[in-house]
């Protein structure tokens, strides 16, 4: 049974300037998105679920979706702030997203196989998803064994300066043991370097895995994302700002030793769009990937 692709486009890239997910950086208007699809495709994806917000649908749709007609089977879900579990109701006021494992939950009827979780605003690069296409090939009727990309740290910097990212610590076996959030990740003095909790400078190894949200989970995942969010509402039900993660999900599945957590190794080197400064170096580095041969110059 081939992987799903479950692709988080429900944001809004407020420090963009607009929706990140429709913005055409390739030469033929290509989307980053259009990008991870062509790479699930030759990864060995058999299908791809974006969720969105519905008032976006018809743009969505319309965009983005036609493209993909004759290339791979396609399904939309949409995250709303309603969609909450029997016996809890959105408090009045409330317009930030429940979050991205919130956005996870809103597959759970559609997908039933091994299945990918990425960023929709995100660039992966071809050999991210091949290997993660691997690995949940080989998860067809498995339960609590997941997986992740664990991203080569000096892979992930950024030219306009510091970033934050989730540092991965892992067993000897190549299992992650968990994800801290590291401020101020740059290279000084030629030696990549984040800030402790004291704000005291740290080195790590360019090779330091760490975190960009590329998930491979199994369906089960969705019943503990569940049970998990039920009680992540009654704590925080009042918090207008409570946000429910990926992160926070997997975590407890591996501190409480209900799943584990294998962290594959990518030779990709991530980019994305994060503010409209940033938008010419990945259009940029698309043109150098297409020079290379690595991506035909029209993807579909």
């Amino acid at each position: 049974m081939k992987p799903t692709l479950f692709v988080l486009a429900a944001g809004m890239g407020s420090r963009y300037g607009g929706l990140k997910q429709l913005d055409g950086l390739g030469p033929n208007g290509e989307t980053i998105m259009d990008y991870s699809i062509f790479d699930a495709i030759r990864g060995g994806f058999g299908k791809v679920v974006f969720v969105i917000r519905k008032d976006f649908e018809a743009d969505f749709r319309d965009i983005i979706l036609k493209k993909y007609a004759n290339h791979i089977p396609v399904e939309v879900v949409f995250q709303d702030l309603n969609a909450l579990p029997q016996g809890f109701t959105c408090p009045e006021g409330r317009t930030k997203p429940w979050g991205t494992n919130h956005a996870v939950l809103m597959g759970k009827d559609v997908i039933h196989e091994p299945f990918a979780v990425i960023n929709a605003d995100d660039f992966y690069g071809k050999d991210s998803f091949e290997v993660l296409g691997k690995e949940l090939s080989t998860m067809t009727g498995k339960k609590n064994d997941y997986c992740m990309v664990g991203y080569r740290v000096g892979n992930t910097l950024s030219e306009s300066g510091s970033v934050a990212r989730g540092v991965c610590q892992t067993n000897p076996e190549g299992y992650l043991t968990s994800v801290v959030e590291r401020t101020a990740i740059e290279r000084v003095n030629g030696k990549v370097t984040f800030n402790d909790e004291n704000g005291k400078p740290v080195v790590i190894d360019d090779h330091t895995p760490v975190s960009m949200n590329m998930w491979g989970f199994t369906p089960d995942y969705f019943e503990h994302s569940e049970a998990s969010f039920a009680e992540f509402l009654r704590e925080n039900m009042d918090n207008p700002k409570a946000e429910y993660f990926i992160p926070l999900v997997v975590n407890r599945l591996i501190t409480e030793g209900t799943a584990r957590v294998k962290v594959l190794d990518t030779t990709s080197k991530w980019f994305g769009v994060t503010y409209a400064a940033d938008r010419q170096g990945v259009v940029d580095k698309i043109n150098a990937l297409i020079k290379s041969g690595e991506y035909p110059e029209k993807l579909f």
